[in-house]
């Protein structure tokens, strides 16, 4: 019989970061929070680190990935994650999307996109903020 293998499916990403990026929220919270790994974390005065390497998914639904709106793609998604991890609790998911807006409008997005853009978040990214019970990690042995 030949060799097996062992390996796992992952999740795919669009994006990774090459460098630190840092956000002021300017969001006040009890304690600094950081996801497993300490890819992301808030500060207790709403500083958002984003380490080198983070990958994330860009801008998601019927869209377009362009300059002015993978800043906020990362900030937003980065915000999402520590949401989904039970970190940030879920009234945060707002703020998220209203930073979204201010972020994609510094970067030269039109008033129309940015509002739309705000909008489809509103209407349908509860679902990716929304903590979800961890899966168990599945193993599959192939000959």
């Amino acid at each position: 019989m030949a060799a097996s293998i062992k390996y796992r499916k992952l999740t795919d990403y669009k994006y990774q970061l090459m460098e630190k990026y840092v956000h002021e929220t300017q969001w006040l919270l009890a304690e600094r929070v950081a996801t497993s790994g300490g890819w992301t974390a808030l500060s207790k005065t709403g500083k958002l680190t984003v380490k080198k390497g983070y990958a994330w998914d860009g801008p998601s639904g019927p869209t377009i990935d362009t300059p002015n709106f993978m800043r906020g793609s990362l900030v937003h998604d980065a915000l999402y994650q520590l949401m989904r991890e039970r970190l940030l609790p879920g009234r945060k998911r707002k703020p998220a999307d209203v930073l979204l807006w201010l972020i994609c409008l510094e970067d030269g997005m039109s008033r129309t996109r940015a509002d739309y853009v705000f909008h489809a978040v509103r209407a349908f990214g509860g679902r990716a903020a929304r903590p979800r019970q961890r899966p168990e990690q599945v193993i599959i042995e192939a000959p």
